[in-house]
């Protein structure tokens, strides 16, 4: 159709394989079961089933919220480069980056609707009575702006009507970039939490959303052809080529930015920045840190993409994974080593750190939002997945 949308011209129904339908079904478990014990948590209480307590309100599920709601960013302004510079490498990844972006921001709000005690309120309030000197209120207006840009975006990529959607990923693109560094806001504001206070964190969460949105890029581009069984095309490979070198571009600057951040509590500053950095380098967090935030996510996908010379999908698809991994375990870092300092550190005895481990239950609701992640994915790509390809228009 020229000007409309239908399942007919945009499905790929060779796409819905045993492999897919059994992936489907697996994401969607996760899903189902994810959501039941967020929902069953309202009714149970929240404080019998997460480990958060007073002295660390915030967990798992604010860290799993972030990563989405950052790598959703990521795709949305690669996207938006790739559309409002047309002709370039990344333009092939596009409107499948238009998909994944709006899954990524569902996905965080399924698990931040979750974790909060009555998003319901937080819905009706946030419209009825604003708070504009809330960095909060912020990031919930404009991520809530950007899903509708994005999702209206998406409608007219499935229409053609590509001038108008290119606007609205403009408009999606900006929020979005507004909506990340309310997000940085939110802790860099917090003069009682030292680990998170200081003007670094809205920029360096914006470097990490070129990091996850470039690695969610290449991976989801390459898992496509492995579900269709199918060869990328070399116009496609040379795509995920470019998303790759923003990729490794972005590993080393993320890198050096964690380096100094880290750095920066051992040359001034409060005791109790020193003493949560301590946390990272050899206390409760060490482990997280060296092994999984900087090993997997930054230095090993790094020196597999150099080894490679991005020459091999597989290869740089794998670097991609780490890469999110490593994302994923640097926003629980960050959200928990900023609370487990006492407030009132060397006062009555109190201990050095605060324990926090989460959940199970937190573990499955996080799982929640892989789930949603993973059914959309496929399930974009066995009804959308022509339009995935469609990118001359542009």
């Amino acid at each position: 159709m020229a000007n409309g949308f239908s399942l007919t011209a945009t499905a790929e129904p060779e796409v819905a394989n045993s492999l897919v339908k059994t992936l489907s079904g697996i994401f969607g478990l996760l899903l189902i079961v994810g959501v039941g014990v967020g929902v069953a948590g309202f009714f149970i209480g929240h404080e019998h089933i997460f480990n958060n307590t007073r002295e660390v309100p915030w967990g798992l599920l604010i860290s799993t919220y972030a990563f989405f709601a950052i790598t959703s960013t990521g795709l949305c302004l690669l996207a938006a480069i790739s559309h409002v510079f047309g002709g370039n490498k990344l333009a092939p990844l596009a409107n499948r980056m238009v998909w994944v972006s709006l899954i990524t921001i569902l996905s965080g709000f399924t698990v931040i609707g979750m974790e909060i005690e009555s998003p319901w309120r937080m819905a009706i309030y946030n419209v009825i009575s604003p708070n504009i000197t809330s960095n909060i209120w912020w990031m919930g207006t404009l991520y809530g702006m950007a899903l509708g840009f994005i999702l209206l975006e998406f409608w007219l990529i499935l229409t053609r009507h590509y001038t108008l959607a290119l606007a609205l990923g403009i408009l999606g693109a900006l929020a979005e970039v507004a909506a990340n560094t309310c997000l940085g806001g939110v802790f860099s504001t917090l003069a009682a939490r030292p680990f998170w206070y200081g003007a670094q964190l809205p920029v360096y969460f914006l470097a990490c959303a070129f990091l996850s949105g470039a690695a969610a890029a290449v991976m989801f581009t390459h898992y496509a052809y492995v579900i269709r069984g199918r060869q990328m095309e070399p116009h496609v490979f040379d795509g995920v080529q470019a998303a790759a070198k923003v990729l490794m571009l972005m590993l080393i600057l993320v890198g050096v930015s964690t380096f100094w951040r880290m750095a920066s509590f051992y040359v001034g500053g409060v005791s109790d920045g020193k003493i949560a950095a301590n946390a990272l380098y050899s206390g409760p967090l060490a482990f997280n840190f060296w092994v999984i935030e900087i090993g997997v996510g930054l230095l090993a996908p790094l020196a597999l993409l150099l080894v490679t010379r991005l020459k091999s999908v597989a290869a740089m698809s794998t670097a991609s994974l780490m890469a999110l991994v490593g994302m994923f375990i640097s926003r629980l870092n960050m959200v928990t080593g900023g609370q487990i300092v006492p407030q009132f550190a060397g006062y009555d005895n109190l201990p050095t750190y605060i324990n926090y481990t989460p959940s199970g239950y937190e573990w499955i609701v996080a799982l929640a939002g892989i789930g949603f992640t993973g059914v959309a994915f496929l399930q974009g790509e066995r009804f959308f997945g022509k339009s995935f390809t469609e990118h001359e228009a542009h």
